[in-house]
């Protein structure tokens, strides 16, 4: 017996209800969107991708001002902003030799924000 879940929490059942099955069936992704929805949210498994984030909420900022704001190289951190490029969480302009990097649109603001407020939830 596992303590972790009650007795309650178990379905003892071997019905498959399979109106409900079909239904679901119709209305879920297909395989790929599904493995490119988890490929996005790995991006947020990393607490680095996810304070740069957090950063660029208040400000456009340049690799260096990210490395000094999170005590990190400025490798480290252009390492973390390339993945988070390719998943198009963020997006960079050009001024001169400075590179600056700002969040890509509003969907990064809210993806964050749900997520910590599911997490505040008690």
């Amino acid at each position: 017996m596992n303590s972790y879940f009650p007795d309650d929490d178990r379905c003892d059942c071997t019905i498959i209800h399979e109106d409900v099955v079909n239904d679901v069936r119709k209305h879920m992704p297909c395989e790929e969107e599904l493995m490119d929805l988890a490929d996005f949210f790995k991006v947020f498994g990393d607490s680095t991708r996810v304070s740069i984030i957090c950063a660029l909420f208040k400000a456009e900022m340049c690799v260096c001002d990210i490395a000094a704001l999170l005590g990190m190289t400025k490798s480290a951190i252009s390492h973390q902003l390339r993945v988070l490029k390719q998943s198009k969480l963020v997006k960079y302009r050009r001024e001169g030799k400075v590179v600056y990097y700002s969040l890509d649109d509003d969907h990064v603001k809210n993806i964050f924000d749900q997520g910590l407020s599911h997490i505040e939830e008690k």
